[in-house]
């Protein structure tokens, strides 16, 4: 409340004014007349003065009554009629009472019942705990008694059974030496006596030739009877075969050490702590993780079921299964001679697939859109002079990692250089490659031909990086050929051949096969297809193999013209049929002892890559500013459905490679094969374009087209793939806009106006100065104001233009500091399409 008089404050509280200055003089406020303010500071020592006055300095004094008493009082006529027949009246008076007590003192009080209740539960509680205690300890006394007596009883039966073992085995062995002595004479006495017919009857045969045996009629049969009986006796006090057998404890638990990787299925984890798998999904649903007997689960849950269930886990190392793998590609065998493995590279269109379709005697080049090569083509070629493996690299641009494969898994590149062409950027790129591989190059200078071809002049250009002609002192072999009239080919099978021999090219035949993928798809019918190059060993039908994250079996074998075989060598390509995916291109091929060996490496590596791609998407703060700022840069879905394995790469990393700070491709996804109902359903829900590369839709995919209404753009050559996404980039870009100065004017005099303020009079030396155009006023070459026009005239009139040489007055807008001397710049901005 703000200040106010006395009168006021006396009318708030409801009391006379006199008596409030009374108390206000007796807390010492001092105030003159009703008409005086009182400020809050007042008030306040107010209230303390009446507190005190009235007993009530104790804070808790101002807390609201614990409880309320009310007493009512009413009175009433009550007439009563006398029985003289007079009416009397009496007074009735009513007393009521009524008592409220506080809602936080029943709180109070039901909450201290409530606690001398909890508190009466616990010691009740604790009273039968203790009543429990005891009587189990009592219980457990009793036990502990009773198997001491059990054990004290079972070690008396035991003695006696013993003892009374050992008297029966001794009678019985007196039994068994008094039996066998009379026996001894019985025998004697009757030898004496049938000697002679006991003889003729051993010697009798029979019929068959064989002597019949005869068993003397003696007690053996009813000694065995005895025997059995003894026997029954023995099992029933616990003896076996003489030998004490008395009652076992059961046998202590095993406690297995459990191996536990980073990746295993419930089913394998319960195989290892031999238990069933019920046993172990049961003890995982009380830890709440509810799993499958082939679901995977990760190595910290493993080791909690592990450790739950009484075992010993042992976390195995990321790098043993890998190690294990080295160890089995180490076992060595014989090495032999096997055929050099050739790399064709060069800029694209300088004759690669024409040079090799001529030693191949086919027709390549012709059956390629556009005549390019988009797939690493893989051939074994059988010449005069040997076996030669050739491996055709695509030329274009966007191919450049299929060409570091090709470097990475080649034994000798040729590199194709046009003679009328000359070097170009990707045979620059070509030399790189081979060159960080370490690999020799073989130069064929082709289209030598033709009337404008010049060797010279490429020889010169390639020994600017490196590559120099052998009669110039390097060591490249140059060799002149034309892939259209087979001029030099020979020359250059010699010079590969010879290369080759230079080398020493041996691997061993035998023993488990490696090799690596060239390309891979997946076909309709035929599932997941490898082009593989087998580099050690031999790679036979039904070997498990792992490549890379996926894992199968040889379910058939092909060569590069489709023919199937039975097994393929060292430096052979072929098709592989029976894994259980598409395998990236460049992965690591390797034949295994078992098809779950196989299939144990390719989860483990499964499992890494998800943790990678997941430590990848865990942003740190750098990360999250990075992200920010890729939110305000327009971007272009795109979904990549290519044939080949190879494809999808060179698409994705040159349509990635064109985003820049403004415009961007984010691949929502990519991968092998025709497009399907799904694809289109994630194009559509994530608003991107689809590019179909060499593949076509479904029935189920064409339909989901028309109902979502996605946009498919189906290509063969992938640089018109790459030139209509960097078109949609370009119309992204803003426009750049750019000034052009179009015409200087120089004040000449000043003048004042009342209506227009100040008017520079100026004459124009340069261009032109047109109304509406942006300016800048100009004092020593040093720009102090930028505005517009506000007034153009020519003598009296207003005008929208004055060329060079006229003189006119200009008013600028905003700004009244023009002198004399001063330039004013008239200039125009102007937006250029800007290009990525």
């Amino acid at each position: 409340m703000a200040d106010v008089t006395v009168a006021q404050f006396a009318e708030v509280l409801k009391v006379p004014v006199d008596r409030l200055l009374q108390q206000l003089d007796q807390a010492g406020i001092k105030v003159g007349s009703p008409q005086d303010m009182i400020s809050e500071e007042a008030k306040h020592e107010l209230l303390t003065h009446l507190r005190r006055s009235h007993g009530r300095e104790d804070p808790q004094a101002d807390a609201a009554p614990r409880k309320i008493t009310l007493r009512r009082k009413s009175q009433s006529e009550l007439k009563l009629a006398s029985p003289q027949g007079r009416a009397r009246t009496v007074n009735v008076e009513v007393r009521s009472k009524r008592t409220y007590v506080k809602r936080e003192v029943l709180e109070d009080q039901a909450r201290q019942q409530q606690e001398e209740l909890d508190r009466q539960r616990e010691s009740e509680e604790l009273a039968r705990a203790a009543l429990e205690r005891a009587e189990s300890e009592r219980l457990e006394r009793e036990r502990a008694e009773r198997e001491r007596m059990e054990e004290e009883s079972r070690r008396r039966t035991d003695e006696e059974n013993r003892k009374r073992s050992a008297e029966e085995e001794a009678r019985r062995q007196a039994e068994t030496q008094a039996r066998e002595a009379a026996e001894r004479e019985r025998k004697a006495a009757a030898a004496k006596v049938a000697k002679p017919a006991r003889e003729t009857t051993e010697d009798k045969t029979t019929r068959y030739g064989r002597q019949e045996l005869h068993i003397a009629g003696d007690v053996s049969s009813r000694h065995k009877k005895k025997s059995k009986a003894r026997d029954g006796r023995r099992r029933a006090v616990g003896e076996v075969d003489g030998k004490q057998h008395g009652f076992e404890m059961p046998t202590a638990r095993v406690v297995r050490e459990v191996a536990i990787g980073e990746a295993m299925t419930v089913g394998e984890l319960a195989q290892k702590m031999a238990v069933k798998a019920t046993e172990v999904i049961k003890i995982m649903m009380n830890m709440g993780v509810m799993a499958t007997i082939n679901q995977t689960i990760d190595q910290d849950t493993a080791v909690l079921v592990v450790e739950e269930m009484g075992h010993t886990p042992v976390l195995r190392k990321d790098n043993v299964i890998e190690e294990s793998l080295q160890g089995e590609a180490e076992v060595t065998h014989e090495a032999l001679q096997r055929p050099p493995v050739v790399t064709v590279m060069g800029h694209v269109d300088h004759g690669k697939t024409s040079l090799l379709d001529y030693i191949r005697r086919t027709k390549v080049a012709a059956g390629e859109a556009g005549g390019i090569t988009q797939h690493i083509g893989a051939y074994h070629v059988e010449t005069s002079k040997g076996m030669v493996t050739f491996l055709d690299t695509p030329g274009h641009a966007a191919f450049t990692s299929m060409r570091a494969r090709g470097a990475q898994v080649t034994d000798i590149i040729v590199l194709v250089v046009a003679a009328d062409d000359g070097v170009m950027p990707q045979t620059i790129e070509a030399i790189k490659h081979a060159q960080a591989a370490q690999v020799p190059i073989v130069v064929a200078l082709n289209k030598i031909d033709k009337p404008e071809a010049d060797a010279e002049k490429v020889k010169q250009e390639l020994t600017k990086y490196g590559v120099i002609p052998e009669e110039w002192g390097g060591e490249n072999i140059f060799v002149p050929v034309s892939a259209r009239t087979g001029q030099g080919v020979d020359q250059l099978l010699d010079s590969i051949l010879l290369q080759s021999e230079v080398l020493e090219l041996k691997a061993p035949v035998e023993g488990l096969a490696a090799g690596f993928v060239i390309e891979s798809s997946l076909e309709k019918g035929r599932g997941a297809v490898a082009t593989v190059l087998v580099l050690r060993g031999t790679l036979k039908l039904g070997d498990p193999l792992l490549i890379g994250q996926e894992f199968g079996r040889v379910r058939a074998l092909f060569d590069e013209a489709g023919r199937p075989i039975e097994s393929a060598g060292p430096s052979i390509p072929v098709v592989v049929l029976g894994l259980s995916g598409a395998p990236n291109a460049g992965d690591e091929l390797l034949v295994v002892e078992s098809e779950r060996k196989a299939r144990e490496v390719a989860m483990h590596r499964q499992a890494k890559s998800r943790d990678v791609k997941l430590a990848k998407q865990s942003a740190n703060m750098q990360d999250v500013f990075s992200t920010m700022g890729e939110a305000k840069a327009d971007l272009v879905r795109i979904l990549v459905k290519a044939d080949v394995q190879g494809s999808v790469e060179a698409l994705r990393d040159a349509l990635v490679a064109m985003s820049t700070s403004e415009v961007g491709v984010n691949i929502v996804s990519s991968g092998v094969g025709g497009l399907t109902e799904s694809d289109v359903t994630l194009a559509a829900a994530s608003k991107a374009r689809i590019i179909a590369f060499n593949v076509r839709g479904d029935a189920a995919a064409r339909a989901a087209i028309k109902d979502h209404g996605v946009d498919v753009r189906y290509y063969s050559i992938i640089y018109e793939a790459i030139d209509d996404v960097r078109a949609v980039l370009t119309g992204m870009l803003s426009p750049e806009v750019k000034e052009q100065i179009v015409g200087l004017a120089e004040v000449r005099s000043v003048f004042r106006s009342s209506k227009f303020g100040t008017v520079a009079g100026c004459m124009v030396i340069d261009g032109y100065v047109r109304r509406n155009f942006p300016i800048r006023v100009l004092r020593n070459n040093v720009v102090i104001f930028e505005g517009a026009l506000e007034s153009l005239k020519r003598f009296k009139d207003d005008v929208n233009e004055v060329r060079a040489g006229t003189e006119c007055g200009i008013g600028v807008k905003n700004y009244n500091d023009v002198r004399e001397g001063d330039q004013i710049e008239c200039y125009s901005r102007v937006e250029v399409a800007r290009t990525l």
